[in-house]
């Protein structure tokens, strides 16, 4: 442990020593360079846009929102823990603000009770990180950010709150970066409270039922995924057709293998569809953000590939959604313009499938004969089946 703690101190020492690189100045220009007489006149500057509000993007960052109903056992809304429900809990006791904190007690001796989450960032853009904490050298920081980060970091809080804070700018090809807060190796458990990363809101995501294309294409969409049946998989495969994916965590982590293969045509994909099909619409924006974030996280860990796409169940959306999604990194709210569900054939505007034309049909024991009468539909339209990722922008 000494050793341990000797390298942890002449790390973060020299890590620290590198002061983080001062904003740039503007220079006023010199009497010299204004006093050549111009012929012309300038025109006046564009106005600039306003700066986009700063917030809190971080998810759950009070650990306040409770569990979504389907979301895995002992799970910490917003929050990834390596030691799972064995090291991290909620507790009650003395949070430092709100009615719950979390507190991490390492199990092992090999462990420093790590939790993270991922929080979508813009590209070469500004961000304050800070948290709450009690007990002794709890680290606070982030990766993925483009640039070296050193810890923010406490050797003891003497009992009570700490607040740590880091300050950083990310990378020009950066879109979300891992915040994590971790205690130290055989020091006991430490607490955390009010995570904040504060920066400028991103645009609101892009509701929409269809993708404005001129190719003669439709797009496949499977939602939820209960009921998986050797039938759908042997039709998907027989026809090479692209489908994208909307099953939820549980059914998805239960047997990601069928989705794995229903998924293996070019152009396929699996993306959101929130942890426990609640309707967003009636849910405030915190927990909208936990079932959006904490759905993609669970495809990205299943399936290796970041979601971009959310499908609100029941289609029901508002503002809050909107943003939430965003919040998450992901920039489509995705309902559809045509219902090939269960023996339906209904499509919600006039006449035939239209090019860029979103169907939506479930994983249910219908499924085969659903997809043959979609695939139906799109041939007498003229229309074929494409992978919806590669047509968004």
């Amino acid at each position: 442990m000494s050793t341990r703690l000797s390298a942890l101190a002449a790390s973060v020492a020299l890590l620290t020593a590198f002061a983080l690189p001062a904003a740039s100045a503007r220079t006023a220009p010199s009497a010299a360079s204004t006093s050549a007489v111009s012929t012309s006149v300038a025109a006046p500057a564009p106005a600039a846009a306003p700066p986009a509000a700063t917030v809190n993007l971080a998810t759950d960052p009070g650990f306040e929102v409770p569990a979504p109903s389907l979301a895995d056992w002992g799970s910490i809304p917003g929050w990834t823990c390596t030691g799972g429900p064995t090291e991290a809990a909620l507790t009650t006791t003395a949070p430092h603000s709100g009615t719950s904190a979390l507190t991490v007690t390492p199990a092992t001796a090999d462990s420093t009770g790590e939790c993270t989450q991922t929080v979508a960032v813009q590209p070469g853009t500004t961000y304050t990180a800070s948290a709450w904490v009690r007990g002794t050298f709890v680290h606070l920081s982030a990766t993925g950010t483009g640039n070296d980060l050193p810890p923010a970091w406490t050797e003891s809080t003497g009992g009570g709150w700490q607040r740590l804070t880091t300050r950083f700018t990310t990378g020009p090809t950066a879109r979300t970066i891992r915040l994590y807060v971790h205690g130290w190796y055989q020091q006991g458990p430490f607490s955390v409270d009010d995570v904040r990363v504060d920066g400028p809101a991103p645009v609101p995501a892009v509701a929409t039922g269809s993708i404005p294309t001129t190719d003669k294409v439709v797009f496949f969409t499977v939602d939820d995924g209960w009921q998986r049946t050797p039938e759908a998989e042997q039709f998907i495969a027989d026809h090479h057709l692209p489908v994208t994916a909307f099953p939820l965590p549980m059914p998805a982590g239960t047997d990601p293998a069928f989705f794995r293969r229903v998924t293996a045509v070019p152009g396929s994909s699996v993306q959101d569809h929130t942890v426990s099909h609640s309707d967003l619409s009636k849910l405030p924006m915190d927990q909208q953000q936990v079932e959006i974030c904490d759905a993609r996280d669970a495809m990205t860990r299943l399936f290796g590939t970041t979601p971009v796409v959310v499908r609100p169940p029941y289609f029901a959306s508002n503002a809050d959604t909107l943003q939430a999604a965003a919040n998450c990194g992901i920039r489509t709210v995705l309902t559809a313009d045509a219902d090939f569900s269960w023996g339906a054939a209904d499509i919600w505007h006039p006449g035939p499938l239209q090019p860029g034309d979103v169907i939506i049909m479930h994983w249910t024991d219908t499924l085969a004969t659903d997809l043959q009468r979609a695939l139906a539909a799109a041939d007498a339209a003229g229309l074929r089946p494409a992978g919806l990722v590669d047509y968004l922008r």
